[in-house]
């Protein structure tokens, strides 16, 4: 397989896929800039190999038994011997150390001299260390000036690469998260980025053609580039997520839609909302400037077969034009296709992961599942949370939370985990809990949301994606209370979801609640609130943002 373009020298530009995470992107990436791009299939493919670029997900034990299963450690360590180029991305970069904390006794590469931690951050940090941060360079670099070195880049990782004796030769950048980590290396032939360039916009794609355009990633930059010995700490930017609930109109088109509490059609015609075709819409949420894009499949093509999932075609497409992170929700569960066969979680999320998706969302299944270890106290590694987590990672994960508000005179009223309330119940009631739904909030279960959320991170989750019942389609604002107990209850990020109606609602929420991302749906349709519109918003309040290119 390759795509299309030009050839750089005799065997071209090569991507080594072990079988983990979306690489999609980074073959979209790498077509924008023009240049061909093959597959390393066999030991044998690194001699054919003018570049080699090695993007990476998941666990840094499993890759390394991966390549080791392949026969591709010592090619690998060869290709990089010979001074050919090489561009690491995230495990990638990672897999070049001897070992990582995350994975004891598993040898890297070795080709840098030192390991990589676990991140030890202040309580108030969640980690995954997700979104989009700044990079300070530690030495001048064309590829790094040409990509924009002020830019802002895509970081999602729980292990790091700590300035030492054995990295201060290779640092091209360094990043602050809590500590101060290695966010990429470049020595000689060799340019490794701890950020996901093919996630991180127009940045990241000048970066990618860079290095496949340049004879040496190590070259120098231009005299004018700063390289400053003591630089200010970088600073993570909330994220302002843009969500598109995605089905089948009456005529069998996919459209996006959002109604009143799951009202699909509109009330005169009873027509399904039209809001516009998802992959056109993805595409002018990028470039309005939103940091990621949602996706949550709510209509019955659920059941199709597997490989004839429209939504997999939608994330093609999009990832073809969309170059910020991809979540998909609606379905990630066992499946069984119409004729009979049957497909586990993790082949649904595999399948979603190969056509562009860099998340799933995970939403009623991840209820049945809480409900579940919470009868036994026994963690199967069977749950499609337990089983995408091992394979993927927990950033892979994100659970989809639907809770509505149950209000009591007093805690001791519920077994359930409840906040004393500043909107008080139609009685008067000071208290109120959380109660968890499935099917589209359909059907209430006796689950609150903290444990919810508590759970789901036990289990390996690595984001919550949090609704309320209560609040969605009302434009009055997120629930504030819900959000900010939820942020205190698990230390992965939160994204808040469900109210938003004015570039107020989005900088309240961040300000009061503090969680890593805030959603909106139906306001960015319809183009009552436009995206650019919040970020200018959130910039005057005084956030860190990431700037649209």
């Amino acid at each position: 397989m390759s795509t299309g373009g030009q050839q750089l020298g005799g065997g071209g530009v090569y991507l080594l896929d072990y079988g983990a995470g979306n690489v999609r992107s980074v073959c979209n990436a790498v077509a924008v800039a023009g240049v061909s791009l093959n597959f390393i299939r066999s030991a044998d493919d690194f001699d054919k190999a003018d570049k080699l670029i090695f993007p990476g997900v998941g666990s840094f034990g499993a890759c390394m038994h991966r390549l080791e299963e392949l026969g591709y450690i010592e090619p690998l360590r060869a290709f990089i011997a010979s001074g050919r180029p090489y561009l690491g991305i995230c495990l990638g970069m990672q897999t070049l150390f001897k070992g990582s904390e995350e994975s004891p006794g598993i040898e890297g590469l070795g080709v840098i001299d030192s390991t990589i931690s676990r991140f030890q951050v202040p309580d108030h940090l969640a980690v995954p260390h997700m979104g989009w941060n700044g990079v300070n360079p530690r030495q001048s670099s064309k590829v790094l000036e040409e990509a924009g070195a002020s830019s802002k880049f895509y970081f999602v990782h729980s292990f790091l690469a700590l300035p030492t004796r054995g990295t201060a030769a290779w640092a091209l950048t360094t990043t602050n998260y809590g500590i101060e980590f290695v966010s990429s290396v470049c020595k000689g032939n060799v340019l490794a980025t701890q950020f996901h360039p093919e996630k991180s916009g127009q940045a990241g794609l000048r970066l990618i053609k860079q290095f496949l355009l340049q004879d040496s990633p190590s070259e120098a930059g231009s005299a004018d580039m700063v390289v400053t010995p003591n630089p200010p700490p970088t600073n993570l930017a909330p994220r302002l997520i843009a969500c598109l609930d995605v089905r089948t109109n009456d005529h069998g088109d996919l459209v996006v839609t959002k109604g009143d509490q799951y009202d699909v059609r509109e009330k005169d015609s009873r027509n399904v909302r039209n809001l516009g075709k998802p992959v056109d819409l993805a595409a002018r949420y990028y470039t309005d400037g939103a940091d990621e894009v949602t996706f949550l499949n709510i209509t019955s093509f659920r059941d199709s077969p597997l490989r004839d999932q429209p939504m997999l075609e939608v994330l093609r497409k999009t990832s073809e034009r969309v170059f910020v992170p991809l979540t998909i929700g609606g379905g990630i569960r066992d499946v069984t296709d119409p004729d009979g066969t049957p497909h586990t979680a993790l082949e649904v999320a595999s399948e979603y992961f190969r056509s562009g998706a860099d998340k799933v969302s995970i939403g009623s299944d991840a209820v049945l599942i809480t409900e579940q270890f919470l009868r036994t106290g026994v963690k199967t590694g069977k749950s499609s949370i337990e089983q995408i987590s091992h394979v993927y990672g927990a950033q892979a994960v994100v659970i989809s939370v639907d809770p509505r508000r149950v209000y009591v005179a007093s805690p001791d009223d519920t077994k359930h985990h409840t906040i004393k309330t500043q909107v008080p119940g139609p009685n008067g009631e000071a208290y109120c809990w959380y109660q968890c739904t499935i099917k589209g909030g359909r059907e209430p279960r006796d689950i609150d949301a903290y444990e919810l959320a508590r759970t789901c991170e036990e289990l390996g989750a690595g984001e919550i994606l949090l609704n309320c019942m209560d609040k969605d389609g009302t434009n009055s604002g997120y629930d504030l209370e819900l959000i900010a107990d939820i942020v205190d209850a698990v230390s992965i990020p939160v994204i808040a979801s469900s109210g938003a109606g004015k570039v107020e609602h989005f900088s309240a929420c961040l300000r009061t609640a503090k969680p890593a991302a805030v959603l909106a749906a139906g306001i960015f349709h319809r183009e009552e609130v436009p995206i650019q519109q919040v970020k200018q918003h959130l910039s005057e309040c005084g956030f860190e943002t990431r700037p649209v290119e």
